[in-house]
């Protein structure tokens, strides 16, 4: 392939790579009156906490591993990526320090869970929730 050819289709690539990036927002219900940083919101996607800052249980969902929203939030909220995040649980799992947040089938099924269930915390592509769930996070 000529060198022009060769930078025109990896331009391209990476200009779709780019778009396929979605911003996640990060949903409770909306009974739930805690604030939220980052961090708090990063333990408990990583089972390091299991309640949230005010003592209330949560419990993590998510999006499929491998989806826009799933890759998104692996990146910008947990800063691991999602190699690293499958061998994380790889070993929390063997270690019986904990198990990941349910995978669910689509940002629906998350927005539904998370306005059913006050102890639910969920991410989904920004834009798509409703009013039936509080936002706590853009990313």
């Amino acid at each position: 392939m000529k060198p022009l050819t060769k930078t025109v289709v990896t331009l391209l690539m990476l200009s779709l790579g780019l778009c396929a990036f979605a911003e996640v927002a990060v949903i409770v219900h909306p009974s739930n009156s805690n604030s939220f940083d980052q961090n708090a919101i990063k333990r408990i996607f990583l089972g390091k906490s299991r309640a949230f800052p005010s003592g209330g249980e949560a419990i993590p969902v998510g999006s499929k591993d491998g989806s826009p929203e799933s890759n998104e939030f692996t990146s910008s909220v947990l800063s691991k990526t999602p190699k690293q995040l499958k061998a994380y649980w790889a070993k929390m799992i063997f270690t019986g320090k904990g198990t990941p947040p349910k995978a669910m089938e689509s940002n629906q099924s998350i927005l539904d869970i998370v306005a059913s269930n006050p102890s639910f915390i969920g991410f989904v592509t920004s834009g798509t929730e409703t009013g039936a769930v509080k936002v706590v996070g853009k990313f």
